[in-house]
């Protein structure tokens, strides 16, 4: 059995990693209440310019553009989106399972021919990849501190860059997309060639009977590079909204861990200080008698 101090030492310790855990959690929900402020105007803005873009590229006739243009897919860029640091939960890990298993069993083929390349964006999502020796095509750490607008430009600027020298034909990108405080979906996006924009109702467009000034071809060519900045950003703020939920949740749960040990802890060391003051008296009361026969 543990002696007094050695509990005394133990309760210390899990009285500090408490109040380490209640000030992590304070942390997270603050960054997490911002981070969801950002998803939520995030969201209109993006599906706004695929409404433009859904009703103004039909309108257009025999319109040519790399970006959207389907061509043979003979290598392919797997983007993955995970967080710079730990302490999330399950975060990280279910993420990062699911992209190894949509690697596996969708694009097996291409991963034995050496034909996919990973592009990590996150710490945690760099390190699982590159201990496995996967291809890294780029990567992109350490930007959620600070998540800008300029972070989502470089990494666009980047799969535009290897998709327009033709190192992959086609891009695909796995997040955590969020839900809410309890609730993360891990999702699959094709980002490059842009999906083809479904028509609205009817297959007929909404703006079809507009005059464009400067034309809709440089309208759309001059929106293609904006929507992909959007899409990257929305992406980046839901990654970073569930992950801010995740550690809350887990810091939660970590202190309430911590605060039922301290109660088992304290009860343990009452009877431990109970069993030695009795013991103690047992000690005096055998001694005195021992001298009182004496």
């Amino acid at each position: 059995m543990a002696t007094l101090r050695e509990i005394r030492d133990r309760i210390g310790s899990i009285k500090n990693t408490e109040k380490i855990t209640k000030a992590m959690k304070m942390i997270a929900s603050v960054k997490f209440r911002k981070a969801q402020q950002n998803v939520v105007a995030a969201r209109p803005y993006a599906r706004k310019i695929s409404d433009i873009l859904r009703n103004l590229i039909p309108t257009i006739e025999s319109f040519d553009n790399d970006l959207l243009k389907q061509r043979e897919i003979k290598k392919i860029c797997v983007v993955v989106v995970a967080a710079d640091r730990g302490l999330c939960g399950s975060f990280n890990t279910n993420l990062l399972k699911a992209a190894t298993a949509l690697i596996n069993e969708k694009y097996g083929d291409y991963l034995k021919s050496h034909d996919l390349t990973v592009f990590p964006i996150g710490k945690k999502a760099y390190d699982y990849f590159n201990k496995r020796n996967y291809d890294l095509y780029a990567r992109s750490i350490n930007i959620f501190d600070r998540l800008t607008f300029p972070d989502a430009q470089n990494v666009v600027k980047e799969i535009i860059r290897g998709y327009t020298e033709k190192r992959f034909d086609k891009v695909v990108i796995v997040y955590n997309e969020f839900k809410s405080v309890v609730q993360s979906k891990t999702v699959e996006e094709q980002f490059l060639p842009i999906p083809p924009f479904e028509t609205a109702e009817g297959g007929k467009s909404k703006i079809s009977n507009y005059i464009f000034e400067p034309s809709s071809v440089d309208i759309v060519n001059n929106l293609l590079p904006r929507h992909l900045n959007t899409q990257v950003w929305r992406i980046l703020l839901e990654s970073f909204a569930s992950e801010q939920a995740a550690r809350m949740t887990a810091m939660d749960s970590a202190t309430t861990n911590a605060n039922d040990l301290l109660n088992s802890l304290n009860l343990t060391y009452n009877r431990a200080r109970q069993a030695k003051i009795t013991t103690e008296i047992l000690e005096i009361v055998g001694g005195a008698e021992a001298l009182a026969k004496g």
